[in-house]
């Protein structure tokens, strides 16, 4: 798990301030990292092409055409000339080595941006566009410096360089984790400025989920049975098929029992069973999926409104006032689990305020700070290209997941996961994080066809997970 932070701005001031360090050293510093990644990735003579600004950030790519001169055939191409001081200062250095200036760029075996960097805040001009479209046309393996030259706040300022690996310096940034951006930034690797990241960085309540931090549901105590392991009660409304994704995915993380809450019987695997109400003994409750208006407002008053139970709320659970009432119970575990489109109409429904998906995309990390200001006891997984998980004003930041869960039912499974784990006792915060991770584990396992994945292949993935 990593920190996350707005921006590096502060944690850089406290470099200056309690660790008299310099801006000239944090830019040495910054170059190094990309210096070092280069080194250890390509052999000495490799042609790298860097593209500087003539701000700071610019000037971290002067150091860099400056470190590797001399093993590298490098091109340094200054399109704006400079302007700080500090590039001044580097530029001024990087000449007396030798560093080769170039009038116009052409490809190489690495490409280097270096152009603008974090906190970038209005459109692109055109000639700075044009260059970007010119540098993505190049075959060359693209490393962004910071972030990558139109990665923006709230999305691409309309459009940006395509790294395949962004170094980021000193601590990630939340621009990295925005949907629009995720597609443009590669791998993100972070780089420190010359002090460890433990004494970089300060207190956040943003962190990035890693692949070693899910814990699945093992099973450890030899003395046990069914009921050790909770009993997980899913709704199948209109559209069945939904209910059953959702209670096999439970069923096959780990609950001791799982029963398809229906008016009559559903064909569904012979480890589902059936009822007409909740069970007694049921732990857990899972609601919204494929529902549609297949039950009646007295039967969920008594076996949801008026339960205690721990419950994730998905799907069509976001249409029904009545449902989302269930939001007010502070003394409940809750887990909701909207897309975009889904969080605008439970939105208006709550507040009667009105919001775009495009605004809730551009926004993400508001939008989900606005709810959880409203709703600090509620878990809200908000989903997307980067799942943001929230509860009691700490978020965290799902990014491992990928365009294989693309298809109907993938969130059918992860409702499932997340009930399975109620049942058995984790707390909803718990419940949202391990069940994503686990689902974006099992999606990058799946070794078919990126297009073919289907829910059922999602479960049997799920039913393969290995502790690291």
């Amino acid at each position: 798990m990593q920190k996350v932070y707005q921006n590096c701005y502060d944690l850089d001031k406290r470099c200056y301030e309690k660790f008299g360090l310099t801006e000239d050293i944090l830019m040495e510093h910054a170059a190094a990292g990309m210096t070092n990644y280069i080194r250890s990735h390509f052999s000495q003579g490799s042609s790298v092409l860097i593209v500087s600004g003539m701000g700071n950030n610019g000037a971290d790519g002067v150091v860099l055409a400056r470190q590797l001169c001399g093993e590298y055939d490098i091109q340094l191409y200054l399109p704006f000339g400079v302007k700080s001081p500090m590039a001044k200062i580097q530029l001024e250095r990087a000449q007396k080595v030798g560093v080769k200036m170039v009038e116009k760029m052409e490809s190489a075996d690495i490409i280097v941006d270096a152009l603008l960097g974090a906190g970038l805040n209005k459109p692109l001009d055109e000639k700075t566009q044009h260059i970007l479209h010119q540098l993505n046309s190049y075959e060359g393996y693209k490393i962004a410096c910071d972030v990558p030259t139109g990665v923006g706040i709230h999305g691409l300022m309309p459009m940006a360089f395509i790294a395949d690996v962004t170094i980021t310096m000193g601590a990630r940034m939340e621009a990295l984790y925005v949907d629009e951006n995720k597609d443009v930034v590669g791998e993100v690797i972070c780089s420190n400025l010359g002090v460890s990241s433990k004494m970089y960085e300060s207190e956040c309540q943003t962190y990035l989920l890693e692949k070693n931090d899910v814990k699945l549901p093992l099973r450890i105590t030899q003395n046990s049975h069914k009921g050790s392991y909770g009993h997980a009660a899913v709704f199948c409304g209109e559209k069945e098929g939904a209910g059953i994704i959702s209670g096999m995915a439970s069923a096959t993380f780990g609950t001791g029992l799982t029963t398809l809450v229906v008016h009559e019987k559903v064909s569904s695997p012979a480890y589902l069973m059936h009822s007409t109400v909740v069970p007694d003994n049921a732990t857990a409750l899972a609601i919204g999926m494929g529902l549609g208006a297949h039950f009646e407002s007295e039967f969920l008053e008594k076996y949801v409104l008026k339960s205690h139970l721990p419950i994730v709320l998905d799907a069509d659970a976001f249409l029904s006032k009545e449902l989302l009432s269930v939001l007010e119970q502070k003394d409940r575990e809750i887990v909701i689990t909207p897309h975009p489109k889904e969080f605008v109409i439970m939105w208006k429904i709550l507040t009667k305020k009105v919001l775009t998906v495009a605004q809730v995309q551009s926004k993400r990390f508001e939008i989900i700070r606005m709810f959880n200001a409203k709703y600090p006891h509620v878990t809200l997984l908000l989903k997307g290209a980067n799942t943001l998980i929230m509860q009691e004003e700490t978020l965290y930041i799902n990014a491992l997941g990928c365009a294989k869960l693309s298809k109907g039912g993938s969130g059918d499974v992860l409702s499932g996961l997340i009930v399975s784990l109620l049942a058995q006792g984790y707390s909803a915060l718990d419940a949202a994080i391990h069940a994503s991770l686990a689902l974006v584990l099992a999606s990058n396992a799946y070794d078919g066809a990126s297009y073919a994945m289907l829910p059922t292949d999602l479960i049997v993935q799920v039913g393969k997970l290995e502790v690291n």
